[in-house]
């Protein structure tokens, strides 16, 4: 187990990497903006269970699989970048429906606003969408091949036990990180005088950026690819 000092820096790179905007924020935001807090609550702790599996993964290293082997690393790729590219689809045509935004006025009362700001899907299938983002994309796994064995001090007994006890730490870490997204964004769509036009423009952003994700994603070679 790394030191009191180590396990800071641990923490607080974690924390830095978990603020950095990425597919898991976009998608956390959107649905907090669009559904309220508890569907950006529920976004991100999809994605939360998803960065388990792959510090489970790491720790029993499947992850290792992934960087050894051109062809599974090919097809959980391709599979990540298929459903990044399907989630961006739904969001575009989220976004050109006439009928897709919730107009909510800025003195409306706050429980009438409140029941009218509801989720357009369920909690679960938000959650599950959140948990697919995540743990399609072999990056994740390999992020945390890379980055948590640093913190691991050589000659630790059960190195495995650690790594899976700072993979833990590094996703609550993370989680804590993506509900306080969920919740700036709620209390920002809230308080916003009209939210059509805005949620468009927010699906219409997260839909590209999550079609420009997976294209990227498609296009990663796997490690020691040339």
């Amino acid at each position: 187990m790394p030191d009191f000092a180590q396990l800071m820096v641990f923490l607080a790179a974690g924390l830095v990497l978990n603020l950095t905007p990425g597919p898991d924020v976009m998608f956390i935001v959107a649905h907090a903006v669009r559904a309220g807090a508890r569907a950006g609550v529920a976004a991100a702790l999809g994605i939360a269970a998803g960065c388990l599996v792959h510090v489970a993964a790491a720790a029993l290293g499947v992850s290792a699989l992934l960087a050894a082997s051109s062809t599974a690393f090919s097809l959980l790729k391709w599979a990540g970048a298929l459903y990044l590219v399907w989630v961006g689809a739904q969001m575009l045509r989220a976004a050109l429906r006439p009928d897709a935004s919730i107009k909510i006025a800025a003195d409306a009362d706050p429980a009438s606003a409140k029941a009218e700001f509801k989720a357009e899907l369920p909690l679960a299938v938000v959650l599950r969408r959140g948990f697919l983002t995540n743990v399609l994309n072999p990056k994740v796994a390999l992020f945390f091949l890379a980055f948590v064995p640093q913190f691991i001090v050589p000659g630790t007994a059960r190195p495995g036990g650690v790594f899976l006890l700072l993979g833990l730490l590094f996703t609550v870490n993370g989680l804590l990180v993506c509900i306080g997204w969920a919740l700036a964004a709620a209390w920002a769509a809230r308080r916003a005088g009209a939210l059509q036009r805005a949620l468009r423009w927010l699906d219409g952003v997260a839909g590209g950026l999550f079609i420009v994700f997976g294209v990227r994603l498609a296009l990663t070679q796997a490690p020691g690819a040339r």
